[in-house]
């Protein structure tokens, strides 16, 4: 099994509960195929760099998952398939980017410290 990474980009005039049902299609796709999800990631309602089909905005979707390779075909079709995803885009991951993204999630949330003013004294 190889570690991949998949982002959609699904059109702007999704509710967030089709948003969030369209997501778990994949994941539910993947598992009843043999494979394992690793993290999932609702990223929401960014603003494109560019316009697509006359669109500024869109619904990002990031997941991290474990599979066969020839799964990835299988997946790609049914992605095309599917009217509300403007784009998609499958990564295959190394082991440096797997222990990145494992690092990552895991670690924990920053807080933001207030920053004072620093006194210059001539």
């Amino acid at each position: 099994m190889k570690d991949y990474e998949l982002m959609v980009i699904f059109t702007p005039v999704l509710s967030q509960d089709e948003y969030k049902a369209e997501a778990k299609k994949f994941s539910q796709m993947i598992t009843e195929n043999g494979g394992s999800i690793v993290a999932e990631n609702f990223w929401g309602l960014k603003q494109l760099a560019y316009p697509i089909q006359k669109k500024t905005t869109a619904l990002y979707y990031v997941l991290e998952f474990k599979s066969e390779t020839e799964f990835i075909e299988k997946m790609t079709v049914q992605i095309n398939r599917t009217e509300s995803i403007m784009r998609y885009m499958f990564t295959t991951l190394d082991k440096h980017a797997v222990e990145y993204n494992a690092k990552k999630r895991n670690a924990p949330a920053k807080a933001e410290a207030p920053v004072e003013p620093q006194n210059e004294e001539a």
